[in-house]
């Protein structure tokens, strides 16, 4: 059998009808076992010992994997781990070289949560974003580059070996980048994770900053995902500042669109606030919040800032968000607050930037 691909492709970026079209002369059969390898078993092509050793080498060759593992870092008792992954075709990354910041090449995070009754990996859209939210690490760094679907898939296929025997039960579209400016790689990588790995729906959580077209579009899509919005404020004035897109995509018609996305999903929504001390904790800010969430029937996750390099005012101190959050539930709002994960390796909640700060275990394996 001569696999043509016109171009070399990434293993999880082939979806099963163009490995079926390559593997026409071989039995039938062999789509499957290479299909239910790579997403069911979760195993490299080279150790799919039901298939034969050439056809194995020349999968293997030509279908490589997308990243590489540069750096992992565990946290939390062993209970959170943060992937730096690289384009494992070396990209601007070298044998694993950090420079101490940000490694150059299109290196992405991916992080691993265990909870006593799940396993939910955070995975990124984007190497880097234009969304230029201030208070996040990855805002900060700037927009760099898309993944294709190959390289967020492949980002669920580490976590769940990283992971075992524990099972990877959930997937949050929360890393680096703005999911729904990456919208067709990201709901490729939705189906794909629903169909070829059997993820519930109502186990995969699509975030946003507030983009307008793109929770619209969302909504005609057959699976229905979570959604999360990142809100922060819930006035204008105050969330043109924090999250810049809000000048596109006011809150009215952010409101509007999640107002179809309830209609069409009958999904929970959620909004995300991270509570900056100062800036958007007032009881003031949690009456505004209070009444734009709750005819949403939107729940609400409080999550107090995590320190980044590039914006000095600090998260809301615990006192400060007991009394935010016993102010939003007295107004009729579901709300709960995020535990912070990961904070002293950067793989917190707007940390995640491509870099790591502290010592790491090298790796030079490959999915």
């Amino acid at each position: 059998m001569a696999i043509s691909f016109d171009t070399m492709a990434t293993r999880y970026d082939v979806d099963r009808d163009m490995l079926a079209a390559e593997l026409a002369g071989e039995p039938a059969y062999r789509v499957a076992q290479v299909w239910d390898g790579l997403y069911r078993q979760n195993v490299d092509i080279e150790a799919m010992t039901d298939l034969p050793r050439a056809l194995r080498s020349q999968l293997a060759e030509r279908l490589p994997p997308a990243l590489s593992l540069v750096r992992e870092q565990t946290s939390d008792g062993g209970t959170t781990v943060k992937l730096l992954l690289a384009p494992a075709d070396g990209g601007a990354v070298d044998g694993g070289a950090v420079d101490g910041g940000a490694v150059d090449g299109g290196a992405i995070e991916t992080v691993l949560m265990h909870y006593p009754a799940r396993t939910t990996v955070c995975v990124s859209t984007q190497a880097g974003c234009a969304m230029a939210c201030g208070f996040c690490a990855t805002g900060q760094a700037g927009f760099e580059r898309q993944l294709t679907t190959g390289e967020i898939v492949e980002q669920i296929v580490w976590a769940r070996r990283r992971s075992a025997p524990r099972r990877v039960s959930n997937v949050v579209f929360m890393g680096m980048g703005e999911p729904l400016a990456n919208y067709d790689a990201v709901w490729a990588a939705v189906d794909r994770l629903h169909g070829a790995m059997g993820v519930s729906a109502r186990h995969l959580t699509v975030s946003t900053v507030g983009i307008v077209p793109g929770i619209r579009r969302l909504a005609t899509e057959r699976l229905p995902v979570n959604l999360a919005v990142s809100l922060h404020a819930a006035n204008d004035t105050l969330r043109d500042r924090l999250v810049p897109v809000n000048r596109r995509y006011p809150l009215a018609s952010l409101r509007a669109a999640c107002e179809e996305y309830l209609r069409t999903k009958s999904r929970r929504l959620s909004f995300e606030w991270a509570l900056i001390d100062g800036v958007n904790d007032r009881p003031a800010h949690a009456a505004e919040l209070a009444a734009y969430a709750r005819p949403l029937h939107a729940h609400v996750n409080l999550i107090p800032l995590n320190p980044t390099p590039g914006f000095a005012t600090r998260g809301t101190p615990p006192a400060g968000v007991r009394e935010f959050r016993a102010r939003v539930q007295e107004l009729g709002v579901n709300v709960t607050v995020r535990r912070n994960r990961g904070t002293d390796i950067d793989a917190a909640c707007g940390q995640l930037a491509g870099a790591v700060n502290a010592p790491a275990r090298l790796s030079a394996r490959r999915p």
